[in-house]
């Protein structure tokens, strides 16, 4: 039971961090702030935090949070095709309709110069458990390549979507986000089919 406690106090940490980052601007949140609309202790903020930057890496929580919904609301009876459309459309539907272009540039900076574990990399995140799912599914049933390990389509995927995201940030944004995903990431997955 403890475990799930310190994981709800570090989820409403990083919620509240998100919300008032989306909200404020990055530099206008202060840890206070986030103390403030989490309704946790500066204790624990430090518990789990060396500090604000510190919670950049933690977009790929929300990314998870986001992919467990999706993955229960997820029709069972779609493709592995339509399946792989749909988590990405609906990704990207929440990164440009709740997540700055700015925190979103800052995320993926943080992950080019962090030593250590890169978050967005993790493959104990949720993300990757249900693409291995989801890939698995699509090499049993012969709709995709069995030339491709599942690691090595999981690997290309994930990329397509991290590269998605680089563009965005690096043209400023002066795109929709969903729109050019809708467009080009079946494009994409065509490449990994049977």
């Amino acid at each position: 039971m403890p475990r799930k406690n310190s994981r709800n106090t570090k989820g409403r940490i990083i919620s509240a961090a998100w919300k008032l980052f989306y909200e404020n601007g990055y530099d206008e949140t202060t840890i206070e702030d986030i103390i403030f609309e989490s309704g946790t202790s500066r204790g624990s903020f430090y518990h789990y935090f060396k500090g604000k930057d510190a919670l950049l890496g933690t977009l790929a929580y929300m990314f998870d949070e986001k992919y467990e919904e999706l993955q229960e609301s997820m029709d069972p009876d779609m493709d592995v095709v339509d399946k792989l459309n749909y988590l990405n459309h609906e990704l990207f539907l929440m990164i440009e309709d709740g997540i700055s272009r700015d925190l979103l540039t800052r995320l993926l900076s943080t992950q080019l110069v962090a030593e250590g574990s890169k978050h967005l990399l993790d493959r104990n995140r949720t993300y990757f458990k249900l693409l291995n799912k989801i890939f698995a599914e699509g090499r049993r049933s012969g709709i995709l390549k069995a030339s491709m390990t599942v690691n090595e389509m999981i690997k290309a995927y994930a990329l397509w979507e991290r590269a998605l995201m680089y563009d965005w940030c690096l043209c400023g944004g002066d795109y929709s986000l969903v729109a050019y995903t809708d467009k080009m990431t079946p494009r994409f997955i065509e490449t990994l089919k049977a």
